[in-house]
């Protein structure tokens, strides 16, 4: 096996590619360059091709009808340790909220403390609403959210996002938990 150095955009760009949880970086590479029928035909991708049986169903209102399934069925382990920072796990578990509920996701626009905006459509609306908001583009999306803040903050923005999807508390909790 070898190794490359890749850049944080193209790194989250593949991480929102997960179809599964456990899937490599190299099985998303193989179907995104090879196709479907070359990633079946591989030993390595029938092994990491099963889906945890314990991934939690989530309502249908809590997603899209094209939808590739539940932030549970697409968040890796591995994915959210490759993150280094509180940040960017913050920013992985927002991109795969906003692939999986991609028709709702603007949703986020309606979360605001009471005198700051914690998301919005640029980083200059952020920075206008606040000083020192460290807006940051949620990846593979066209929303941007403010990292300046602790992380219990984030943990409740990841919070009232997933209740905004749609996902009962306890399984907000769990998403909240992953940061």
């Amino acid at each position: 096996m070898k190794t490359i150095e890749i850049e944080d955009d193209l790194y989250h760009y593949i991480a929102a590619q997960t179809r599964q949880i456990g899937e490599s970086a190299s099985d998303i590479l193989r179907r995104l360059l090879l196709g479907e029928q070359q990633v079946s035909q591989t030993p390595e991708a029938s092994k990491s091709a099963a889906v945890s049986e314990t991934a939690p169903e989530v309502s249908a209102a809590a997603r899209d009808n094209s939808s590739p399934g539940s932030i549970f069925d697409l968040v890796s382990r591995q994915d959210l340790q490759a993150e280094s920072s509180v940040v960017g796990r913050f920013l992985y578990l927002l991109s795969v909220l906003a692939r999986v509920h991609k028709k709702q996701f603007s949703k986020v626009l309606e979360i605001k403390g009471r005198n700051r905006l914690y998301f919005a459509t640029s980083a200059e609306a952020l920075s206008e609403a606040g000083s020192s908001t460290n807006p940051k583009q949620i990846p593979n999306t066209g929303f941007w959210v403010i990292t300046n803040s602790n992380t219990t903050r984030k943990k409740m923005m990841l919070t009232e996002t997933a209740i905004k999807l749609g996902y009962s508390e306890q399984d907000a909790e769990r998403i909240r938990d992953l940061l």
